[in-house]
């Protein structure tokens, strides 16, 4: 998939993890089709040294899954190389390419080793874990983004920004940066909004701007709707607000990916990267037999690695499938969305918040 801050410290703990544990690493540069076109390369210890607060992607990510580059090809190279497990670092391609490979088991025989899929994607739409890597640094560029934003309307009479974010369908980014960011509404293709709720929330910033505030801020995620386009949304603040206040419009577009990655990402990343190592190996350990061969039929060997609650989770991408929205690319379930109605509120909406507050052993409470 597309770059995300944090897979450079992925692979770096991956190499350096099973380094010492004893195995041979080997890095594919380009995603699939480096592997088809023989972009191999081992790496050692020194190999990836000051990698972990690099932004970007060293190793090269292509959009093309694997059944895009061509099965029957990858599963040739597996068999070239003599793979044992393989692990994949990305976004919703890396979660449908498991798939597809998991699926081809019974045609193709080389995919009948681990394969595990490390979610690393600004967009966190991919199914089986709650946060991705990249994520939580896209979410503070798009923060500090909107505060200059802000900032620059200082000086100038009443205005509204519209700003647009990335992530597809998936409306995470807008929801969560609009939270952080003190935005008025965040518009989501998971939540369909009319022409109705465009008119409310103009009404709402003509009210909130007749008073003392001189700043108005809605997010929009890219794909929330075909025909409400930022621009569409732009042109009726423009023109339902005038003499109240002036409306200007903002793509962040690849700035949003964020330069060094967070912190949080970089320890995230590290964190999977041991684990994925580590369950890899548990399965080899398993099937090895003493010829060198690894063959692993079980849905327990094709993984999504992720963050669910508090735990670092194993999910077969089997159980998965049911649980993905494939035309939208992204989960059917998503926990965010129970923070919507917080956005209402912090931008002074009159709305009502249902918590959902449930603790060990009491039963529900009413609010």
């Amino acid at each position: 998939g597309a770059p995300a801050c944090g897979v450079n410290a992925a692979v770096r703990s991956i190499i350096r993890y099973g380094l010492c544990e004893g195995h041979n690493m080997f890095a594919i540069f380009d995603g699939f089709e480096g592997l088809v076109n023989n972009q191999v390369k081992s790496l050692n210890w020194m190999s990836v040294n000051g990698w972990s607060s690099v932004g970007g992607s060293l190793l090269g990510c292509q959009k093309a899954g694997a059944s895009k580059t061509g099965l029957a090809k990858v599963a040739a190279k597996i068999r070239e190389h003599n793979f044992h497990a393989l692990l994949i670092i990305g976004g919703y391609e890396a979660y449908t390419s498991v798939l597809q490979m998991y699926e081809a088991r019974n045609k193709h025989p080389e995919f009948q080793i681990p394969l595990i899929c490390i979610p690393a994607t600004i967009s966190n739409n991919v199914p089986g874990t709650e946060f991705s890597i990249g994520a939580d640094t896209a979410l503070n560029e798009i923060v500090k983004i909107c505060d200059k934003i802000k900032q620059s309307a200082q000086g100038s009479k009443r205005r509204v920004f519209v700003i647009e974010t990335m992530g597809g369908y998936c409306g995470y980014l807008a929801t969560l940066a609009a939270l952080a960011s003190g935005a008025d509404q965040a518009y989501i293709y998971e939540e369909p909004f009319t022409i109705k709720d465009l008119i409310d929330d103009v009404d709402h910033l003509r009210k909130k701007m007749e008073g003392h505030l001189k700043r108005g801020l809605l997010l929009r995620n890219e794909m929330a709707n075909e025909h409400y386009t930022t621009d569409f949304i732009t042109k009726l603040l423009q023109e339902e607000g005038k003499g109240v206040f002036s409306a200007r419009s903002n793509v962040l577009g690849h700035m949003q990916q964020g330069g060094l990655p967070t912190p949080f990402d970089r320890a995230f990343a590290t964190k999977l990267g041991c684990k994925a190592v580590t369950y890899a190996v548990s399965l080899i350990e398993k099937v090895a037999t003493n010829d060198g061969n690894v063959v692993c039929n079980t849905p327990e060997s094709a993984v999504v690695l992720g963050l669910l609650k508090r735990q670092s989770e194993f999910t077969p991408v089997e159980s998965l499938k049911a649980k993905t929205d494939l035309e939208h690319r992204m989960p059917l379930e998503q926990w965010w969305l129970k923070l919507r109605p917080l956005l209402r509120i912090l931008a002074k909406h009159e709305s009502v918040y249902i918590g959902d507050f449930i603790e060990s052993g009491v039963d529900e409470v009413d609010e």
